[in-house]
């Protein structure tokens, strides 16, 4: 069973989705630059349910539902996304959460970790890097006509086809799917396609990977081409205590035949 609802945070409004039983531990799922989160897909949500785990997803600022901000100009940085987080939270009445971020919002993970350390169980940061090492190459095509909504689809098809990389299992049928509704729901696709590669990366108050007393998962894809293999082994060295998981074939985003060895290893850290 799910929920979706919408909750005024912080002077925006958040459009969020949960997954299973309320009484189970929460999993708050925070995706990348860009991307609402249909891109968590609702079958992995599920599977994650599954598990015994309340699951949480939404649309940050810019994405989705949620509230739009001026194109090329948000007004905002990491900081205002990780207090979004926690005021969702507090909308749905959840006192701490195992907080995944993915790509991006890894830097958003990072803040709710040392900032909030209080509302935070554990950490998963999945496809992300310390920033310290250079990012990979990618071929996709120029930015789309943001009028047109059917090459806003395609593109968005071939940007998740780059970031599949080498990997045999890219499913084209199924991220057109997915990009096609998630074209249909968004408010202002010219601020989605934008704005978080123009906000602020500002960083935690008080600390740094180094800080982190969370308990925190590494997940990396064997064939990303946007942090190679390296930033995940960078990242699982800068954070005292946490451990990698390689997913096999799996390029910058989490590929279907990958996701029990996902939801296994989460299920694990936050037992």
């Amino acid at each position: 069973m799910s929920n979706e609802s919408s909750h005024d945070v912080n002077g925006v409004t958040l459009c969020a989705e949960t997954f299973g039983d309320p009484a189970d531990p929460a999993i708050l799922l925070i995706h990348g630059a860009c991307a609402s989160m249909l891109w968590w897909e609702e079958e992995l949500c599920r599977r994650i349910a599954a598990a015994g785990r309340y699951v949480i997803r939404y649309d940050q600022r810019d994405t989705g539902r949620s509230t739009s901000f001026p194109p090329g100009a948000p007004g905002y940085g990491l900081r205002d996304l990780a207090a979004d987080a926690v005021g969702l939270l507090d909308a749905l009445g959840v006192d701490r959460a195992h907080v995944v971020g993915r790509s991006m919002s890894g830097g958003v993970a990072l803040v709710l970790g040392i900032d909030y350390p209080q509302r935070v169980r554990s950490l998963t940061l999945v496809s992300t890097t310390t920033g310290e090492l250079p990012m990979g190459g990618l071929d996709v095509p120029p930015d789309p006509d943001p009028d047109d909504p059917a090459a806003v689809v395609e593109y968005l098809v071939a940007v998740m086809r780059a970031y599949a990389g080498s990997s045999p299992h890219f499913d084209e049928d199924a991220t057109r799917a997915i990009a096609a509704a998630d074209v249909a729901r968004t408010r202002d696709l010219r601020a989605a396609l934008g704005n978080h590669f123009a906000m602020d990366f500002d960083g935690p108050r008080n600390g740094e990977w180094s800080d982190l007393r969370v308990p925190t998962l590494v997940v990396q894809g064997e064939l990303d081409p946007v942090f190679p293999s390296a930033h995940g082994r960078a990242l699982r060295d800068a954070v005292p205590g946490s451990r990698l998981v390689v997913l096999p074939q799996s390029g910058h985003d989490m590929l279907a035949p990958t996701w029990d060895t996902f939801v296994r290893a989460l299920a694990e850290l936050t037992a």
